[in-house]
Parts: C-alpha cells; structure tokens; sequence
C-alpha cells in the first residue's frame, strides 16, 4: 500500500524576507496538499490543466510577456531529449549517440543567426536573464560601471542593482529618459557616460513603442569606450522582420531576448553578435562555463520556431502591430488613458495604459484578471502603467477587426461587475481556437 506524506513534510521553512501575502499564498497552497504520493501527482496533472483553461479557454493573454507556441515545437519539449546531456561542441562532445543533437544544435543556431541578422548565435542559453547575464559577463568585469534604462521606461530587473547587473557586481547607473518617445535622453545619457566612464551601455526592455535611438547611443558609447547590449527580450519579433530597425545593424555589439515572448517559442534565451571575438566570450561563459548541459528539447522546439518566423514572420509582425495600434485606438475612444508618445500611442505590438486612476498598474491587472482578461503592470514616466500587447490574441487569430469589441470588454471589466464580463470574455474567445502564423 502507498504510504502517506505528512503535508507538514513537505512545508518549507518560513521565509521571513517574503512579503506577508506571499507567505500567507505559500501556506494557504500547502494546506490544501493531498495526503498519499498518487493524490500530489494528480493534483499536480490537474494544476497544468488548470492553467491550460485559464490561458487557452476561459481568459484571453493580453500580457506581452507571454505567448502561445506552435503545437509541433511545443511536442519537442516532451520528445526525450531534454534528459540527454549534450556538453562540448559539435564533433568534440563528452558523451556519445549525440550525432543527432549535434545536427538539431547547429541547425538551431543557423535559423537563430538568419531570422536576428546576426553572424553568431549562443543557442545554450535557458533564458532571457541568464542571456543578459552572459552579456555582461562577456563585457564587463565586477565593478566596472553600466548605465542602463530606469523602470520609468520599461528598464527589466535584469539590469539593475537586484538582478543580474547587481549580482554580478556591476555599478549600475540609471541612463535619463526621454518621456516622449518612452526611451533614453541620449544629449543626457551621454553627459553622464562621460562623468562615469561605463564599459557598458544598455538599451530596450519591457516595453517599447517607438524603436530606440540605437545609432546615436553607439556614438556615445564609442565616445567613452563602451559596449551598447540591446535587450530585445520583447521586441525581437519587431525586429526579426524588420519592422523595427535591427540594433546590430545599427551599432549594438550584443542582442539578448527572450524566446517565448513576441517570438513564439519555448521558454529559453539567446545571445546574438557580429563580433567575433564577443561570440567566443559569449561561447566559452556557455561551455565549459555556466551552461554546460542544456535542454536540447527547448532548441529543437526553438528550430521550429525560427522556421515559422522564416515563413511567416512578416505577417505576424504586421498584424500584431496594426492590432495593437487598432486597439489604442478603440480604448482611447472609450476614454481610456492610454499613454501617448511624441509619435502616437505605439509602433510596436505593445501599448500602455496610464492606470493611476485605476489604483495603479497591479490593481488594474487584478480587476481585469476577474474578467478572464489577463495582463501585467508596468512603469511609466507619468506614473504607473498596465502594459498590453496583442502577440498570443493575434496568434490565436483575432486581428484589428476584432479590437472594437476587446476594447468594450475592458472598459467593461473596469466599469462593471467584472465576474460577469469573465463570461462574456469566455465566450467572445471561444472561436479563436487555433494557433496562427505557422509553417504550412
């Protein structure tokens, strides 16, 4: 007979350090445990079901930080090769029977190089972060001073004190902003690389409307002697088809993104450069440094990806901007404040609310979430903002057209009972059924 688990067995210590609601959230999960091993598993199949209803069914994903893949990559995450160690390169590898992981792994890195316009490519990457990590371990030295972009323009944790900027002990200066193009002051920017002399200088993050004065940051940096990293961890897909200008062609020595958000694919990161001799740092901090391993399963999945954006790409990208300039459009008609550029509202597939009247950005996200309508907070130079971007809705099938009728669900969902726009959410995405912007 299967024995049975104390739940308090499975309790962690108590975190001080976390915040009361995330400790009150952590016991209330763990009070709730099934007692027997068979009765965890389950409720661990039922919880990623679960989470399939609530993003694929009931609720409609207007986060720009998330998306849904191609059901044929998504297949390769499962298909046995993940528990496969793959360390060293094509050729030189430690362990045998690798013939075809090699193959997967050099095809993966070519498409990654075709589709950023970039000459190399570090696929052994498990994420954006971690890309950005290796970006300033290929560039910097602890204690070397970088500017980066503050969270009043979408500046991502990874570059400041708490992420991996701080960690890897850099001095981390905030660049000023530009408010009216939602970017860096570059007359100001370059005031202050002259006064701290930063090896590095970073660009982009978790949001971005117009595209960033790339060209122009590259001259500052060359004044003083530094590198330019571009995150592009959300606006890759902007610039995989050209629709924005790309950073490497501009200036910028490195490219980091994410693989799952605007680009559609699984959960890793990638490191693009021209520069030779950045690709071989960025190369040995992966092997034999800080990745070693790696999850094959994502890289093929990613492949697949990358052949989608090949075939399709250019459609994707367009569509998902004229959505998300659609929808601006509509919620700024409902009296929405949306939050406007010396250019408009946005030329990306990413807009911004000003929320300050809705209690802040995380307080509009939590309304909204009551109304199956999922989306995330976000800084704004004017206040707090709620970020919404269209790369998961267009990629399910909707378009402008159907941006009259988002619009009057959010400012439903943020006027009403929002329980009962939850229904009316649920039932307007029933027909959006099919994953988009696929390889035939």
């Amino acid at each position: 007979m299967e024995s049975t688990v104390a739940q308090t067995r499975l309790a962690p210590e108590v975190r001080p350090w976390m915040s009361r609601v995330a400790r009150d959230r952590e016991a209330e999960i763990l009070a709730d445990l099934p007692e027997t091993l068979a009765g965890l598993a389950s409720s661990v199949t039922s919880l990623v079901e679960d989470s399939r209803r609530i993003h694929e069914r009931d609720g409609l994903n207007l986060n720009p930080a998330t998306n849904v893949m191609n059901p044929a990559a998504e297949a390769l995450l499962a298909a046995g090769l993940g528990s496969r160690p793959s360390l060293g390169h094509p050729g030189e590898k430690y362990e045998t029977g690798l013939e075809s992981v090699e193959q997967i792994e050099v095809v993966a890195a070519a498409l990654a190089g075709q589709v950023m316009g970039a000459r190399y490519a570090e696929i052994k990457v498990p994420s954006g972060s971690i890309a950005n990590l290796y970006a300033f371990m290929a560039t910097c030295q602890p204690g070397d001073a970088v500017i980066v972009p503050p969270p009043s323009i979408g500046g991502h944790v990874t570059h400041d004190r708490a992420g991996a900027a701080g960690l890897y002990g850099l001095r981390v200066h905030h660049a000023p902003i530009d408010a009216g193009r939602y970017t860096v002051d570059v007359a100001g920017l370059a005031v202050l690389a002259e006064a701290v002399k930063p090896r590095l200088i970073t660009v982009g993050g978790s949001l971005n409307l117009l595209p960033h004065p790339v060209a122009a940051i590259r001259e500052v940096a060359d004044a003083v002697g530094a590198k330019v990293l571009f995150d592009a961890a959300h606006a890759c897909g902007m610039i995989a088809w050209q629709v924005w200008p790309n950073p490497l062609a501009q200036g910028a020595d490195l490219l980091t993104m994410s693989t799952y958000k605007s680009l559609g694919g699984p959960p890793a990161g990638l490191v693009l450069t021209n520069d030779v001799e950045l690709a071989e740092r960025v190369d040995q901090i992966a092997h034999p440094g800080l990745t070693a391993n790696f999850d094959v399963g994502n890289t093929a999945a990613l492949a697949i990806t990358l052949l989608d954006w090949l075939a399709c790409g250019r459609a994707y990208a367009a569509t998902m901007v004229a959505t998300a300039q659609a929808l601006a459009a509509e919620l700024g008609a409902r009296g929405m404040p949306i939050f406007q550029t010396d250019e408009g509202t946005t030329t990306s597939h990413q807009i911004a609310v000003v929320a300050d009247s809705f209690g802040g950005g995380s307080s509009m996200a939590q309304r909204l979430r009551q109304a199956n309508l999922l989306a995330s907070a976000i800084g704004l130079p004017v206040g707090e903002g709620l970020r919404l971007g269209t790369p998961e809705l267009v990629r399910w099938g909707m378009g402008p057209g159907e941006m009259p009728r988002l619009a009057e669900l959010l400012a439903a969902a943020l006027s009403a009972d929002p329980t009962v726009v939850a229904r009316q959410v649920t039932a307007f995405r029933a027909p959006f059924d099919d994953v988009g912007f696929i390889r035939a």
